[in-house]
This record gives structure tokens, C-alpha cells and sequence, in this order.
């Protein structure tokens, strides 16, 4: 199956654009909720004004955050669906969202500083499967959460119980620069790269949408109650909802190593999927 480049340039560009300045259902729902169980004044105040900021920016076409984030991409690709340049194709999308979005360019020279001034490149992962499909993920990702993230390399002698300290401590660590209430991404085994990779995918995870394996929905859960109990609260003001979910994606991992990392979102968790095929 053979998929015209024009279509993949015209279905990022509208998702971008999309998850940049409206909301999901699913995260005002999360929103909504953490606000009805909220005890603290400041702070529901302030889920107030997040629930109110989001319909004035999809009311006024306007982004939910100044950051409209560094692109990333997760491109699920079937072994037989072609594709002529996808990447070009999706960094083009992605320019012409910047253009006429009206949306800020973030992306700039490591080095240099110089901004490339069309929010690009992304950064693209590719995931091939054996089934004919085309997906392509978008996440707008904010640097106040992703610069709060971490990794490390465990001695196999911490645990579980170290695991789940670094994570703990990431977000003692992180307080309110990453936007609270955050969604956590974690990533465990694998290695160096692996980790971070499942971390990151994991925010893309829909919410609700619980690791199949018991285990690790368990330790979602425990990690997401330890994560409230710390009082950070909305942006930092206190309270009980310091995050919104936890998700974990983990891999198997060489004897001798514990890879983890953890990936922070923002309270507005900013993510299209575009399926194409």
C-alpha cells in the first residue's frame, strides 16, 4: 500500500496545529476530576483557570501554552505500507503548522543557539510492526517538563525499591517546573536509550489505559499515590493532585544493569494520533 506524501504533510500539519491549541476530552476529564476531589482553595483555583484557559484557547484558535514544544513523533510503519520521504514529509507538516498556526518556533542549534525558525526538525521515532497500518503520534513537548526529566543507571541491587525512590525523587526534585499535575512517564530495563525511549512512549499511552501487565499496573498505582502524597500540588501551590497518571513501559535489561528514566508531561499532555491507515 502506498501512501501519497501530500496527504502525510496535510494530516500533520492539521494535527499539530490541533494538539497545540485544543485540549483533549480525555485530559479535561482528568482535569475535571482532580478538581472535584481538590480540598485546598489555591489550588482549586488555580484547575480552574487551567479548565478556563483551555476553552479560551480553542474558543479564540489560540495555543493552549506559549511553548508550542519541540515536535515529537512516533511513527508506527507496516512492512508493507510505502511511504516516498516520510520524514521530509512529516518535517514539512510540520513547518506549514508553524506558518499557519501562527505557533512559536522553539527548535534551534544546540551549539549556536540560532533558531531554525520553523520548529524543526522533529524528533522521530519509527516503530515497524507486521501489520499494514500507518500511525503517526504527535507531541508538542513543552521544555519545562521534558528538562525535568531523568535517567539512571541502577545497580541491579537497588531494586524495585530503587526504582521506585528515583522516580519518587525525580518529581520531589522537579517540584513545580514542569507544570503540575503532571503525567509521568517511566521507563524500566532495556538500556541506556531503551529506557528513555519507553518512557517517552508511555506518554502517549492513553489515559485509563493501564500496562497490561499486573505487576506494573500495581506499581503505576502505588506511584501515582506516593507522587500525591508529596503536596506539590497544581503548579507547585499545594494540594493533592500533584499528578495525573503514571504509566510504565519496561524491557528486559542485562544482569548486571537497572536502566530507569523518567519522562515528565505537562498538565495539558498534548498528543494527536493521526491514523492513516
Amino acid at each position: 500500500m502506498k501512501i501519497e506524501r501530500s496527504q502525510i504533510i496535510e494530516e500533520v500539519k492539521k494535527g499539530y496545529i490541533n494538539a497545540c491549541k485544543v485540549l483533549s476530552e480525555s485530559v479535561k476529564r482528568k482535569l475535571a476530576e482532580a478538581l472535584e476531589q481538590e480540598t485546598n482553595p489555591l489550588s482549586r483555583a488555580v484547575l480552574e483557570v487551567l479548565l478556563e484557559n483551555a476553552e479560551l484557547a480553542k474558543k479564540e484558535n489560540l495555543p493552549i501554552c506559549q511553548d508550542t514544544g519541540i515536535p515529537v513523533v512516533w511513527v508506527k510503519i507496516g512492512e508493507r505500507v510505502e511511504v516516498e520521504g516520510l520524514s521530509d514529509a512529516v518535517n514539512e507538516g510540520l513547518k506549514l503548522a508553524r506558518e499557519e498556526g501562527l505557533l512559536r518556533a522553539s527548535v534551534c542549534d544546540p551549539i549556536s543557539r540560532k533558531n531554525t525558525g520553523t520548529n524543526t526538525p522533529a524528533v522521530i521515532h519509527y516503530e515497524l510492526v507486521p501489520e499494514e497500518v500507518l500511525e503517526i503520534w504527535l507531541m508538542p513537548k513543552g521544555c519545562g517538563s521534558e528538562n525535568m526529566s531523568a535517567l539512571a543507571m541502577l545497580s541491579p541491587s537497588a531494586g524495585l525499591e530503587g526504582v521506585k525512590k528515583f522516580v519518587i525523587d525525580t518529581i520531589k526534585k522537579a517540584g513545580p517546573n514542569p507544570c503540575p499535575p503532571v503525567t509521568v512517564g517511566v521507563g524500566i530495563g532495556g538500556d541506556f536509550e531503551k529506557c528513555a525511549l519507553l518512557a517517552k512512549k508511555a506518554l502517549f499511552r492513553d489515559y485509563g489505559q493501564k500496562n497490561p501487565d499486573p505487576k506494573l499496573a500495581e506499581l503505576e498505582e502505588e506511584l501515582l499515590s506516593k507522587i500525591n502524597e508529596l503536596g506539590i500540588g497544581p503548579l507547585g501551590l499545594g494540594g493533592k493532585t500533584t499528578c495525573l497518571e503514571v504509566r510504565i513501559e519496561a524491557s528486559p535489561c542485562h544482569i548486571a544493569s537497572l536502566p530507569v528514566a523518567v519522562n515528565l508531561q505537562c498538565h495539558a499532555a498534548r498528543t494527536v494520533k493521526l491514523k492513516l491507515v
